[in-house]
């Protein structure tokens, strides 16, 4: 019997040794190689070079593009712009946090994540961990401790601000997302690496850091550890509705006003009244979302959401297509039966000529690009990355070409312009064009401006 085990100890240290005890360069065991499954809702856009810039003579006179060639890098991209219907999953959701979070404070322990030794979780700022698998249906709340907290919290109008009495009316001004992100930018400056120590003299040295990180808010600080390039950020997430009046003076637009985003008859029609931030934030919040999600089972993390830089989406506008004037291949606005093919404003000032006034559905106009893209063309304009400057294609690189600049509050308007893409419900034909640029203010809310979300590709595609 001690004969049999010391073979098959002897065994086990042979099989062993085959790999990670071999001395050879075989890898880590255990890990497979990964192919992400396709995101829902995104298609593949793959790697490839193309001639960005005018597909047509620069007629506004705006000399703020040049053809050039350039190459990017395969990603995902939303096959039509983000919906109000899929806005307000994340409006509920930040909702149902605070009122969870606010639960979680007051002590009811079902609201409290906690670890396998029923120790309770907490975040950076040394506050309770939400736990989301607990339900918070107030029917079932029979001793009556929830809806008082919920009350007091104010996330419903009431008294004087309750302008409708038929149904409750979500407190906008208490919908604040609280988000993290780590500036990859600051953290890769030779200044503010890391560092060996050794003024220690005999003692080992010890990791330090230099130089300082720039806040959200403009303030300085020094850089005493990684943590130090995670930056804290607050967002309204509700959209604006009061757009569609502030937009048009001397025109008729309060029904939109009162119903786009709220009635569910617009559910699949694209959401509007949402600054880069709070657009930058939706792709925070989507990422955690879904990462969140892959953890629990066991999955690999993906790479994060994000606004596509200008070259992205001039490169996905044109599906393939290289010198061509519009996504769908031509330069003609209309298709063989004579019908608009896009949502503009045709002719002059015929909004109706189209099939619509105002924004339409998603994907209503059919025939999406080469690519499997919808309305890259009109509906409405869409929020990129990249900050605005008239010469950046001078200067940015020929590789997923990317220009940003991260306005400070105090910092000057015209640092704060980021590239808008695309034309809208209300622009004329010119703005449709996939190489046409125009900007907006990163802080601003229009109704004829929406966004849709990439993320990049693992691996090379």
């Amino acid at each position: 019997m001690r004969r049999f085990v010391f073979l098959i100890f002897i065994a086990a240290l042979i099989g062993s040794c085959s790999s990670s005890g071999s001395g050879e360069l075989v890898g880590v065991d255990g890990r497979k190689a990964y192919a992400e499954p396709d995101p829902f809702g995104m298609v593949p856009i793959p790697t490839g070079s193309f001639l960005m810039g005018p597909s047509d003579q620069d007629v506004t006179w705006t000399q703020n593009s040049m053809s050039r060639t350039v190459a990017v890098d395969a990603f995902w991209m939303d096959e039509t712009e983000i919906t109000n219907n899929e806005y307000r999953q994340y409006v509920n959701w930040v909702r149902d946090s605070i009122i969870r979070k606010e639960l979680a404070m007051q002590g009811i322990e079902d609201f409290i994540k906690k670890d396998d030794e029923e120790q309770p979780y907490e975040d950076r700022d040394g506050e309770p961990v939400i736990n989301w698998n607990a339900s918070m249906d107030l029917s079932k709340d029979k001793e009556g401790n929830i809806e008082p907290i919920i009350e007091d919290l104010g996330i419903y109008y009431s008294g004087a601000d309750r302008l409708s009495f038929n149904a409750k009316e979500l407190n906008v001004t208490k919908l604040i997302y609280n988000y993290y992100w780590v500036d990859l930018v600051q953290a890769s400056r030779a200044a503010n690496s890391f560092r060996l120590d050794y003024s220690g003299g005999n003692t080992d040295p010890v990791v330090s850091y230099g130089g300082t990180v720039t806040r959200p808010n403009g303030e300085q600080e020094e850089i005493t550890s990684r943590a130090s390039f995670v930056n804290k950020d607050w967002v309204l997430v509700y959209p604006d509705t009061l757009v569609w009046v502030r937009d048009f003076t001397f025109s008729f637009n309060e029904p939109m006003t009162n119903m786009y985003f709220r009635s569910p008859s617009y559910d699949n029609y694209p959401v509007v009244g949402i600054s880069w931030k709070q657009a930058s934030a939706f792709c925070n919040w989507r990422t955690n979302f879904l990462n969140q999600s892959l953890i629990a089972n066991g999955q690999p993390i993906v790479q994060n959401y994000r606004l596509p830089i200008e070259a992205e989406w001039e490169y996905a506008a044109r599906g393939g297509l290289d010198h061509s004037m519009y996504p769908w291949g031509g330069v003609y606005l209309r298709n063989k039966l004579g019908c608009f093919i896009a949502n503009f404003k045709p002719l002059r000032g015929n909004y109706t000529d189209d099939g619509s006034m105002y924004p339409a559905r998603v994907g209503y106009y059919g025939v999406p690009n080469e690519f499997g893209l919808y309305d890259m063309a009109g509906n409405v304009a869409e929020w990129t990355i990249t900050a605005y400057d008239p010469s950046a294609y001078v200067f940015s690189h020929d590789m997923n070409p990317y220009y940003n600049y991260n306005a400070k509050p105090d910092d000057p308007p015209v640092m704060k312009r980021k590239v808008v893409r695309g034309g809208s419900w209300k622009d004329i034909a010119r703005y449709l064009q996939v190489s046409t640029r125009d900007y907006e203010y990163q802080d601003t809310v229009k109704s004829y401006i929406g966004f849709r979300c990439v993320r990049s590709y693992l691996g090379d595609q």
